[in-house]
């Protein structure tokens, strides 16, 4: 495939797996007591509510281009949440943290099927578009679902483990958030982000086809 085929096909499982993880933050805080996303009308399965142009447009395009498809990385507008709001902040920030990588694992499984649909169906028009369309399913949502989980304020996996610290520990690693950003480029530009994350995908695409027998 060309760069813009690639482009073409990777667009509607890229855009769903960045907004529809940044939904599920605000569903969940809604269900534990905290109302902002939803009265800002971010509670919403609409993309264009969450997609911030240069993370969620320029970024993911020019990265699938430079790349020929080797690599997808972008963002969403974060959804506000107001742990204070929260009926218990410490506990429930876990569960409103996890909501988002929880989101792109059932979004890589309904790929999944998708991918399974096609395999086993007779040769129909678009089936190979559609089978490289949930292939890129699974891809961006298990990168996204595990470099969510890597344990870093400001990533999911970093409020998870301040959830879950004693609270003396829970508020020192919470002052880790304002160096957050620059640890992740630091990490990216050093490969060292790659040599954690690769055997970590290679096990979720192993548990995937093994789901679903490809």
């Amino acid at each position: 495939m060309n760069a813009i085929q690639t482009l073409a096909i990777s667009a509607l499982p890229v855009i769903f797996a960045i907004t529809l993880h940044e939904a599920a933050h605000g569903y969940v805080a809604r269900h534990f007591g905290d109302p902002t996303a939803w009265q800002l009308g971010r509670i919403s399965l609409n993309p264009l509510r969450h997609i911030d142009p240069i993370g969620t447009v320029l970024v993911p395009a020019m990265i699938l281009l430079v790349s020929s498809g080797a690599l997808l990385f972008g963002w969403a507008k974060p959804v506000p949440v107001n742990f204070g709001r929260l009926r218990r902040p410490k506990q429930d920030m876990l569960w409103v943290a996890a909501a988002g990588p929880g989101a792109n694992l059932l979004m890589a499984l309904a790929w999944g099927l998708v991918l399974k649909f096609v395999v086993v169906s007779p040769e129909f028009a678009y089936g190979a578009a559609l089978a490289e369309m949930a292939k890129v399913g699974i891809q961006i949502n298990g990168v996204l679902m595990l470099l969510n989980l890597l344990p870093l304020p400001p990533l999911d996996g970093g409020r998870i483990a301040v959830s879950l610290l004693p609270s003396n520990l829970a508020w020192k690693f919470a002052q880790i958030e304002r160096f957050g950003l620059p640890i992740m480029l630091l990490l990216l530009f050093t490969h060292v982000l790659d040599d954690i994350l690769r055997p970590l995908l290679q096990l979720f695409y192993s548990l995937i086809s093994a789901i679903f027998g490809f």
